[in-house]
């Protein structure tokens, strides 16, 4: 697994009880999956020499990042190293003007969009919009087509003078339109190479300041035939991506009843992190079983309702002491920490909890995941 974050680590636990024997490249020793894979090596992903190096005696190469150069993924095709997801596929997770065009041909539902120029094309795009949320069509949203996640490379512009920022990184700018929607939703399916494909229940994401926040499985109240509308939508993406491994399709559900392809990533998600405790299979280890070209597993939840919580950096208090409220308050509470030094605003670890009552599996895993944080005190 070329990345050696948190999904790397959580993806080589799911691959323990196979037997899988799990090789890392990953940027530091100390990064997360480092921390506790065996065979870890250290380099640069940017690197076409490191990759060919790492990728020598792999059986199939997959990723928790979507950043390693695609005419590097081409090259180590050419060497004969399955990659999984392919470089074909993984192009539209890495680049958003690439991503938005193929979804355009094969008539995926999105928000208005178009790759622009500079500040001045920004307020003719808006004014292309007309009858927006402002008379000139502003706000729109601008983002960098490479290199953003969680927020960063994303804007919110209300005029062109507040559009200048987004083309100082020197790459091609996305606008959209600024979707009136009611809230998130993404659909996560998994895909192997002879096709078979799994789709779990749509889930709502719940976003604070860009960053996932929590996520309820299922989506509360969600029409169950705008649901299986989701989960086919992200089906037929797979398909005609030709993606294998885990895919997230992160979507809008419009105040007028659509839905609407916000991203992609080919790769486990953070939307996803819930299938840990609360699927049948988590995610984590239908995406080992993709990649090898195993059957999969079944995704189906173990309980009526499954809610993760983000567990942000903060003021810590004594982990072990945060531990023992936490666990002693209750007994069914998953915790995940993935061993980071605490920046605030980073993820550092979630939680997941589970039952029959969606407003106490709620509460449950919003006081966890503030008592680890530092927020909640008691």
């Amino acid at each position: 697994m070329v990345g050696g974050g948190q999904l790397a680590r959580m993806t080589h636990e799911a691959g323990i009880p196979l037997g899988i024997r799990f090789k890392l490249l990953s940027d530091t020793p100390q990064d997360s999956a480092a921390q506790v894979v065996g065979d870890v090596v250290i380099g640069d992903y940017r690197d076409l020499d490191t990759l060919r190096a790492f990728a020598h005696g792999c059986d199939v190469i997959t990723f928790d990042h979507e950043h390693v150069p695609t005419e590097h993924l081409r090259a180590l095709e050419a060497d004969g190293i399955p990659v999984r997801p392919g470089p074909d596929a993984l192009v539209h997770a890495q680049d958003k003007g690439v991503m938005r065009a193929k979804l355009d041909a094969i008539g995926v539902p999105c928000p208005r969009h178009r790759i622009v120029s500079d500040p001045a094309d920004v307020e003719r795009f808006a004014a292309e919009l007309g009858g927006g949320q402002a008379p000139d069509g502003f706000p729109v949203v601008l983002k960098t087509v490479r290199g953003g996640y969680d927020g960063k490379g994303v804007w919110v512009v209300r005029s062109s003078k507040e559009a200048a920022e987004p083309f100082r990184a020197g790459v091609p700018v996305l606008a959209e339109e600024k979707v009136d929607f009611a809230r998130e939703l993404a659909a996560n399916i998994v895909r192997s190479p002879h096709g078979q494909a799994v789709a779990y229940p749509v889930v709502e994401s719940i976003q604070v300041d860009g960053v996932c926040d929590t996520v309820i499985a299922p989506a509360p109240d969600l029409d169950e035939q705008l649901a299986g509308q989701a989960q086919q939508l992200a089906l037929r993406i797979a398909q005609e991506l030709g993606v294998v491994g885990h895919l997230a399709v992160e979507l809008f559900e419009t105040a007028d009843g659509r839905i609407l392809v916000n991203e992609l990533a080919m790769r486990p998600h953070n939307s996803g992190h819930w299938t840990q405790d609360g699927a049948i299979t988590s995610q984590f280890a239908n995406h080992v079983r993709a990649v090898l070209d195993l059957p999969l597993g079944d995704p189906r939840p173990r309980a009526p309702w499954t809610v993760m919580a983000n567990v942000l950096g903060g003021d810590y208090p004594d982990m072990y002491y945060a531990y023992l409220h936490c666990m002693a308050r209750d007994p069914q509470l998953k915790i995940h920490m993935y061993g980071k030094d605490v920046k605030p605003g980073r993820k550092v670890g979630h939680v997941n909890t589970y039952g029959d009552d969606l407003a106490d599996v709620r509460e449950r895993a919003a006081h966890a995941a503030g008592y680890l944080r530092g927020t909640i005190t008691e």
